[in-house]
């Protein structure tokens, strides 16, 4: 392998739980809404099952589809000008979006150790690294974990609109990435904790896959194409022999 390709929520910040939080705050209050406007029953988000199913390592528009769909929920798609939870998928997406920017603000951002040392080894070694991300607010994120400068190249939501690359599951940002870098995909690895990222490394037929499993789903991570699941990526340093 000559070049590393990151996801960030998850792989490299501790922020994947944030955002399963505010798309559970944000989804919660529409679907109960929406109970009470049918008289229908209110079936919470599931902060596990449903992020991981529908919205974890998604475009914000696409995983808010990918969950209204799957409850049966058919919304117009507004616009970028919607106001925050507008029945709208802009305008939810634009909720989730003001309560994950405001639980970073409150919480801050923490980074894997684990990764950082093994980003630090890569840079060590001469190898080249990007972050790919779905996530408008990549750069902020890393800034605020202080892992900004670590990385050669950062493919984030903003590239993706610039350039028309459709998001994981899709290949074209992980591509993007490793043209970016001067690699083939044969000879880069992709590192993901989500199932539609690594579905993504493994449709652009990069060289390795890494699944990182931080919610117990080695299995699934393998299914969608992982040539290797860790919990950590410190697993990945080995040890020192004496």
């Amino acid at each position: 392998m000559r070049a590393f390709l990151f996801d960030l929520d998850g792989v490299l910040t501790q922020t994947a739980k944030v955002h399963a939080a505010a798309w559970k705050d944000t989804f919660d209050a529409f679907l109960r809404a929406e109970a009470a406007r049918t008289g229908g029953q209110f079936v919470p988000f599931d902060a596990v099952t449903d992020y991981d199913t529908y919205v974890d390592g998604r475009p914000r528009l696409d995983g808010t589809r990918a969950f209204l769909r799957s409850r049966g929920v058919d919304l117009p798609e507004g616009t970028p000008d919607d106001p925050p939870n507008s029945p709208t998928v802009q305008g939810i997406s634009r909720a989730k979006n003001d309560t994950v920017l405001r639980l970073i603000r409150e919480q801050g951002v923490q980074a894997y150790q684990g990764s950082v040392d093994y980003v630090h080894r890569l840079r060590a070694a001469g190898l080249p690294s990007a972050v790919v991300s779905s996530s408008a607010n990549c750069r902020d994120v890393l800034r605020a974990a202080g892992i900004e400068e670590l990385f050669e190249v950062i493919v984030d939501g903003n590239t993706a609109k610039a350039e028309g690359l459709p998001g994981k599951p899709a290949p074209d940002t992980y591509l993007y990435a490793a043209r970016a870098l001067g690699v083939e995909p044969a000879h880069a690895a992709v590192f993901e904790d989500a199932l539609a990222g690594v579905a993504s490394g493994r449709a652009g037929g990069f060289g390795a896959v890494v699944g990182v499993d931080r919610t117990g789903q080695a299995a699934e991570l393998r299914r969608d194409g992982a040539t290797v699941v860790v919990q950590d990526l410190s697993e990945l340093l080995g040890e020192e022999k004496a």
